[in-house]
């Protein structure tokens, strides 16, 4: 039962103090340990993937919590995830698969003129497209989960809209400075989410 929900990397916050983060079945275990239930009730917990809020309903020990956790409609354990069916036996299809492309006489003679032919070329334009579009939905991504929390919990923190405007702006220096004074725990999880939103880190270098 456990291993269904300790899949989900989460943080809990009270306010703006960071009281626990890990697996939920961490999260929990610490939450049940150490928090008053009128604490409990004030607490909010966010997916470290997403930014999005996780809802947990505490009663009873932490084995119900996790349970009702398992139980809830829609759920798939993490066992499950990734596993077919059922497996081919025999030996994968590898190799070249042929296709049919049309282009403009120009772009043949530009691909022929290249190092390996149209072929290679066209194969390592292809690689170089979509490593730059899973670059550009990193970022997407690392900006929208960024934004969830920050609209949660530091949306009457000074200089917020301007800290988000950095943030789509891909202005990684701007958007530090503007949160460098915000409350500590709060300003290290953004930093941690907007880990992969930015283009260039401070340094120059591209964030791998």
């Amino acid at each position: 039962m456990a291993g269904e929900v300790a899949s989900i990397s989460c943080t809990a916050f009270l306010g703006a103090r960071r009281v626990a983060s890990g697996s939920v079945e961490q999260v929990v275990s610490v939450v049940k340990e150490g928090l008053a239930e009128s604490e409990v009730a004030q607490l909010l917990i966010f997916d470290d993937s997403t930014g999005e809020q996780i809802e947990v309903d505490f009663r009873g020990t932490v084995d119900d919590v996790l349970k009702r956790r398992a139980q809830r409609p829609g759920h798939v354990s993490a066992v499950e995830v990734g596993i077919p069916a059922s497996r081919p036996v025999g030996r994968p299809k590898l190799g070249v698969v042929s296709g049919e492309v049309t282009l403009l006489p120009r772009h043949w003679e530009w691909l022929k003129s290249q190092p390996g032919g149209a072929s290679v070329t066209l194969r390592k334009l292809i690689d170089e497209a979509r490593r730059a579009g899973e670059e550009r939905s990193k970022i997407r991504k690392s900006q929208e989960a960024t934004y969830r929390f920050m609209t949660a919990m530091a949306g009457n923190f000074h200089q917020y809209e301007e800290a988000l405007r950095a943030l789509y702006a891909a202005d990684a220096s701007r958007f530090y400075d503007l949160i460098a004074e915000w409350a500590p725990d709060i300003r290290d999880y953004i930093e941690k989410l907007a880990a992969r939103a930015f283009p260039q880190g401070l340094d120059g270098e591209t964030n791998q």
